[in-house]
């Protein structure tokens, strides 16, 4: 089981005075009525049930919780990593391996934030090395409420924030404090290939400002005994068919513009799901040479490669 005395750090949002973690998620509410909370920017009034690109109202659905040993070893030894999975996206994958919890299809119950705090005290209860946040973003107000509430309930893991990549700078900087570990895709190289594959405008120009901000926020992934990672950045990188996802480039821009000890997972589970099959150059795997030249250019950068 977790031994929280063996973490090398305390998790960032026990430092924070309630008050202030009480303002972050006034700050995440006051915003859903004219919604900005990524780079969609969509201005709808989600109090009053409008939605834009992520489908999410003020209602707070989850598809599923549960101790889970697929992420990175750093974020799973010994209990498993503590993952709760959002139900919706601010992306839309043609290609998403998970897209009936993307899209809203898996779930339609609504949770409440006295819920959610429950399942993250379950979760740390359960041996869970962090309470990992899946698709988050348009649940910001929810999640930091939650913390809040489960950090005065005795709540001391680290807190995840695995993302896809897209985020709004101002949002990050009202995590300041509350998440310990960045965990975004870095799913492209050129803002084009971006919006064709995920409706994502501007995305690779979002992901740069993104990850610097996180990496000013939390630094390079740092482990603690069991090499159990207790803070930093790690970026995720999947590789796609016919160099899709930009990983030269994506490559060059973590080392150069963010950091040359950046921890990198770079992915070959790719296959074609979902939408894929109207898009001829996602119908099919990537092959041993593709997924090795996009690891090779990412070793040529000095990234720390997991």
């Amino acid at each position: 089981m977790f031994n929280p005395e063996k973490q090398q750090e305390t998790p960032a949002y026990l430092k924070m005075d309630p008050e202030e973690r009480k303002k972050r998620s006034d700050y995440f509410y006051r915003i859903m009525n004219s919604c900005t909370i990524c780079p969609h920017r969509c201005r709808v009034n989600r109090l009053q049930g409008e939605t834009g690109r992520c489908r999410v109202t003020e209602d707070l659905i989850i598809s599923s919780a549960g101790p889970h040993f697929g992420e990175e070893r750093e974020l799973v030894r010994p209990g498993g990593s503590g993952t709760i999975f959002f139900v919706n996206c601010n992306l839309d994958c043609v290609y998403c391996q998970n897209w009936t919890i993307s899209t809203g299809l898996d779930s339609d119950r609504i949770s409440s934030i006295d819920e959610l705090a429950k399942i993250m005290i379950h979760l740390q209860n359960r041996g869970c090395s962090n309470i990992n946040l899946v698709s988050p973003t348009p649940y910001l107000y929810h999640i930091t409420a939650a913390i809040d509430k489960a950090a005065g309930e005795g709540l001391h893991l680290p807190v995840v924030y695995n993302c896809g990549g897209y985020e709004a700078v101002e949002s990050l900087q009202m995590l300041e404090g509350i998440v310990d570990i960045y965990m975004p895709d870095a799913k492209y190289g050129s803002d084009r290939d971006a919006e064709t594959y995920s409706k994502a405008k501007n995305y690779y120009t979002c992901l740069k400002a993104a990850l610097k901000e996180m990496q000013s926020q939390v630094g390079d992934l740092e482990t603690g005994r069991g090499g159990i990672a207790y803070r930093g950045l790690l970026v995720r990188h999947l590789v796609l068919p016919e160099g899709i996802s930009g990983s030269e480039e994506v490559a060059r821009m973590l080392a150069e513009e963010v950091s040359p000890n950046v921890a990198v997972n770079v992915m070959a589970q790719y296959y074609p799901a979902h939408r894929a099959g109207e898009f001829p150059s996602l119908r099919r795997r990537i092959s041993s040479a593709e997924f090795n030249a996009a690891r090779e250019a990412f070793r040529r950068a000095g990234l720390r490669l997991l």
